[in-house]
């Protein structure tokens, strides 16, 4: 999975990263101070806290997880 958290830090740009934030507020796997907390970061910042905190909530909450299409 590394690979992958490398690969999306690398080349996700910081308009889809701002889009997904939004989502992840949307879908409660985030709240309103952490997504605004994210936005404010530069780009590489930004995708790791995306993609960490994508990662966690299928270790968390597999069901929502696949609700989402996040695997």
């Amino acid at each position: 999975m590394s690979a992958v958290r490398v690969q999306f830090i690398n080349g996700v740009s910081d308009s889809v990263l701002n889009q997904l934030l939004d989502k992840l507020l949307q879908h409660g796997a985030m709240i309103n101070e952490e997504m605004q907390t994210a936005k404010t970061k530069p780009r590489a910042e930004k995708a790791r806290d995306v993609i960490d905190t994508v990662m966690a909530l299928g270790k968390v909450d597999p069901c929502l997880s696949r609700e989402l299409k996040l695997w």
